[in-house]
C-alpha cells in the first residue's frame, strides 16, 4: 500500500462516523435487537412454558425438556447459517435480512396464541418445538448478515467499534424482554401471569416486527457486495467454496474451536445460566432475579463498545482470549460468592451441614428423564430425586452392594426404606394379583374386589413410605438450616449486582470484538457463509446447549456447582487453540480480494 493509501486509511480511522454510517449501524442493530427479543422470551419464561406445554411430565423433567425445546432453536442455527448465508453471498445482504426477520417475528407471535398441553395434548409441545426450529433457522441467517453488512460499511481501523454495536443487540434484546416481562407480570399479578399473562410479551412482538421490517426496507446493499456484484464476481456456490476447499475450511474450524466455542459458553454463562442459577439453585424470587440481571446488563452493556473499539488498537485476539481465561479461573469462586450473597442461609447450611448420598452405584440411574418414560424406583434414585426436588446440593459416596441408600444431613441419617428387594416383591405380588383378577372375570366378583383392594394396599404402602421419607427429609433439612427459598431480607442486592456485572463484563470482552474478527478472517465473496457457520455452531451448539448440559450434570452429580465444568472446559480449550493457532486480524484489508 502506498503512503497516500495509508494516510487515507488513517484519516478514515479517526474521522467521526458519518450520518449514513450511523443509519446503517442503527438500522442493523435495532432490527437485530427485536429478533433477539423474540428469541429470548422463551428462555426467560422457560419455567412457565414447562408447565404450559410439558404438563404431562414431572416438574424436574418438564423444566429440562423445556430447556431442550429452547436448545432446539440453537441446534438448527448452523443450518440457518448455511441456508441464509448462501443466499446472502449470492443475492445480497439486504434481502436476506427481510426473510429472516419475518420468519422470526411470525414464529414468536404464534407462540403467544398456541394452545397449551391441557387444551390440545401432545400437539402443543410438537408445534412449540417446530416454531423454535423456525426461530433458530432465522436467527442462523441473521447475525452473519448484520455483522457483515456493518463491517463492509465501516472504514479500515474502525470495524471493531462499528460492529460492536451489533454485539450489543443480543444483550439489549434480552434486556428488552426482561423489561416487558416484568411490566406485564407486575401489571396482571403473578397468578394471572402464570395462567395467561406470559403470552402478552409474545403477542407484542408483532408490533416490533412491523417496525423492524420498515427499517430493513429502508436499507441499501453493502458497498463491498454491490461492487463485487457489479463486477460479476459473486460466488455461484458459496457453500462448496467455504467448506470444500481446505484453505478456507481450516479457517472455519479454527474460528470455531479457537474463538466462538469459548466465546459462546462465556456468553451464555453470564447472561443465561446466571439467571437460571439464581432462580433454580438459589431459590431467588424470579422477579427479583430478573431485576438483578437487568441492572447488571444496564451497567455492563456499554463495554461491548469499549472492548470493540479497544480491539481496533490492541487487537481482537488478546481481548477475547483474556475473557475466556478469566472465566476459566474465576467461575467457581464467583458462583460460590453469588450463593453467599443471594442466599446466605443456604451457603451457611452447605458449610455446616453437608449433604451426602451413600448408595450402591448399581442402583443409581442417570437422573435425566425428559420423556418421562423412565421410572426411578431404586432407593438411590428416590433419594437423589428427593434432594433434587428440594434443590439441595449433595455429594455421592459409594455404598455397600444391595444396601438401601442413606441420606446424611450433617449428623442426621435417613435410610430410604424402599430397596430393590421391595420393588421385586411388589412387582411379583402385583403380577399374581393381576393374574387372579383376570381369572376371576366374570365368575367371582368378590375375587375382583379382593384383588383390587390388595393392589391398592401395595400402592398405598409405597406411597406411605414415600411420604414418610419426604417428611423426614424436609424436617432434617429445616433443622440443618436449609431454607425453602431465599430470604429476601438477607439478600445482598449490591453484591449480587456486582457479581452479575462482572459476569457481563466477561461477556463483553469475548463478544465485543468477535464480529469484526470473524469478518476479517474470510474473503468477501464467501464471507456471509464462512463466518456464519462457525459462529452459529459455537453459539448454537456449544452455547445454546449450555443450560441443558449444565443442569443435567448437576442432576447427575448432585453438586449445584458442577454444571460450571462445562463452560470452563470449553473456554480452556479455546484459550489454548486460539493462543497457538489463531492469527490477529485487526489490520486485514477486507476489500483486498475485490
Amino acid at each position: 500500500m502506498d503512503n497516500s493509501g495509508a494516510q487515507s486509511m488513517e484519516a478514515a480511522a479517526h474521522r467521526p462516523m458519518s450520518n449514513w454510517e450511523k443509519r446503517v449501524v442503527f438500522a442493523s442493530s435495532l432490527g437485530t435487537v427485536f429478533e433477539w427479543y423474540d428469541f429470548y422470551l422463551y428462555g426467560a419464561l422457560a419455567a412457565i412454558i414447562a408447565k404450559q406445554f410439558f404438563g404431562g411430565l414431572d416438574e424436574g423433567s418438564a423444566f429440562i425438556f423445556a430447556l431442550l425445546a429452547f436448545a432446539a432453536g440453537f441446534i438448527v442455527r448452523p443450518f440457518g447459517a448455511l441456508v441464509f448465508g448462501r443466499l446472502g453471498d449470492m443475492i445480497g445482504r439486504k434481502y436476506t435480512f427481510l426473510v429472516t426477520i419475518l420468519i422470526m417475528g411470525l414464529s414468536t407471535f404464534i407462540v403467544g396464541v398456541l394452545p397449551s398441553y391441557a387444551s390440545i395434548g401432545v400437539a402443543a409441545p410438537v408445534i412449540l418445538i417446530a416454531l423454535r426450529l423456525l426461530q433458530g433457522l432465522a436467527l442462523g441467517g441473521e447475525y452473519g448478515g448484520a455483522a457483515t453488512y456493518v463491517a463492509e460499511h465501516a472504514p479500515q481501523g474502525r470495524r471493531g467499534a462499528y460492529t460492536a454495536w451489533i454485539q450489543t443487540t443480543a444483550t439489549l434484546g434480552l434486556f428488552l424482554s426482561l423489561i416487558v416481562i416484568l411490566g406485564v407480570r407486575n401489571s396482571v399479578g403473578e397468578e394471572a401471569f402464570a395462567e395467561w399473562g406470559w403470552r402478552v410479551p409474545f403477542l407484542l412482538s408483532i408490533f416490533l416486527l412491523g417496525v423492524s421490517v420498515y427499517i430493513r426496507l429502508s436499507m441499501h446493499e453493502s458497498p463491498a457486495f454491490a461492487r463485487m456484484k457489479a463486477a460479476g464476481r459473486t460466488s455461484k456456490a458459496p457453500i462448496s467454496e467455504s467448506f470444500g476447499q481446505w484453505k478456507n475450511l481450516k479457517l472455519v474450524i479454527l474460528a470455531l474451536v479457537g474463538l466462538t466455542a469459548g466465546q459462546a459458553v462465556v456468553w451464555y454463562t453470564g447472561q443465561f445460566y446466571a439467571l437460571f442459577f439464581l432462580t433454580k439453585a438459589l431459590k431467588v424470587d424470579p422477579s427479583t432475579a430478573n431485576v438483578m440481571v437487568a441492572m447488571s446488563l444496564v451497567i455492563g452493556t456499554p463495554f461491548f463498545i469499549v472492548f470493540g473499539a479497544m480491539s481496533d488498537r490492541i487487537g481482537r485476539k488478546p481481548i477475547i482470549l483474556l475473557g475466556c481465561a478469566l472465566a476459566v479461573f474465576t467461575y467457581f469462586p464467583v458462583f460460590t460468592a453469588l450463593t453467599k450473597a443471594a442466599n446466605p442461609d443456604l451457603a451457611a447450611a452447605q458449610s455446616s451441614a453437608k449433604v451426602t448420598v451413600t448408595a450402591d452405584p448399581a442402583e443409581c440411574s442417570f437422573q435425566f428423564n425428559p420423556t418421562d418414560t423412565k421410572k426411578f424406583t431404586s432407593s438411590c434414585d428416590i433419594a437423589k430425586q428427593k434432594l433434587a426436588s428440594a434443590s439441595v446440593s449433595y455429594d455421592n459416596i459409594v455404598g455397600a452392594p444391595g444396601m438401601p441408600a442413606v441420606i446424611t444431613i450433617g449428623d442426621t441419617e435417613l435410610t430410604t426404606t424402599i430397596t430393590p428387594a421391595d420393588i421385586t416383591a411388589a412387582k411379583e405380588a402385583a403380577e399374581h394379583k393381576l393374574a387372579d383378577l383376570t381369572a376371576a372375570v366374570p365368575q367371582d366378583p368378590k375375587a375382583i374386589t379382593a384383588a383390587a383392594i390388595s393392589l391398592k394396599a401395595l400402592s398405598g404402602e409405597k406411597t406411605a413410605k414415600d411420604a414418610t421419607l419426604s417428611g423426614q427429609l424436609n424436617a432434617a433439612l429445616k433443622a440443618a438450616g436449609y431454607p425453602a427459598k431465599a430470604d429476601m431480607a438477607k439478600f445482598d442486592k449490591v453484591t449480587v449486582v456486582i457479581i452479575l456485572t462482572y459476569l457481563v463484563l466477561l461477556v463483553t470482552m469475548v463478544y465485543g470484538p468477535i464480529a469484526a474478527m470473524l469478518v476479517e478472517m474470510f474473503p468477501t465473496r464467501i464471507r456471509y457463509t464462512s463466518m456464519s457457520l462457525p459462529y452459529h455452531i459455537g453459539n448454537g451448539w456449544f452455547g445454546g446447549l449450555l443450560p441443558t448440559m449444565a443442569f443435567a450434570i448437576v442432576a447427575q452429580t448432585g453438586n449445584m456447582y458442577n454444571g460450571l465444568w462445562y463452560p470452563i472446559i470449553v473456554a480452556a480449550i479455546t484459550v489454548v487453540i486460539g493462543a497457538v493457532f489463531i492469527q490477529e486480524t485487526k489490520d486485514v484489508d477486507i476489500y483486498a480480494d475485490d
